[in-house]
């Protein structure tokens, strides 16, 4: 087996720890093991292959420490053919969401949540995939 070493805050390894300890992983390295696979996996689907999907994106991010929202306003412009629609708003007092709704295949919107996951600063990245010809009342 390889050893990757990688940097994360002291805060994210803490919170590994812990939920190691708590949910009895053998330690850092089996969760984060869990966690790749299972990104790795999200966009695997093969229901979800050739067929047009919706998708929900919702982004939280501090907006008085980061200039996510101006990276968010880029990676909407710059993928305004999928980009259905953009909204923002305030959360308490130094939160901001955004939520997209994009249109298209799986392999521009798994694009589209890579960016924004890879996206400096974000606190959450939360999103759902269905498909159009899903939706509807006999579906």
């Amino acid at each position: 087996m390889a050893v990757v070493s990688i940097s994360m805050p002291d805060e994210l390894a803490d919170r590994i720890d812990e939920f190691a300890d708590e949910h009895g992983y053998t330690g850092r390295s089996e969760v984060v093991r869990e966690a790749a696979r299972n990104l790795l996996g999200e966009f695997e689907d093969k229901r979800l292959e050739d067929r047009d999907l919706m998708a929900v994106v919702t982004v939280l991010f501090d907006y008085e420490t980061t200039n996510v929202e101006e990276k968010m306003m880029h990676l909407r412009h710059e993928n305004e053919s999928i980009v259905a629609a953009n909204f923002h708003s305030h959360v308490g007092d130094h939160h901001c969401m955004e939520l997209f709704i994009l249109e298209g295949r799986l392999d521009t919107i798994s694009t589209f949540v890579g960016k924004i996951r890879a996206t400096k600063d974000t606190l959450t990245v939360d999103y759902s995939v269905t498909p159009v010809d899903e939706v509807g009342p006999f579906a």
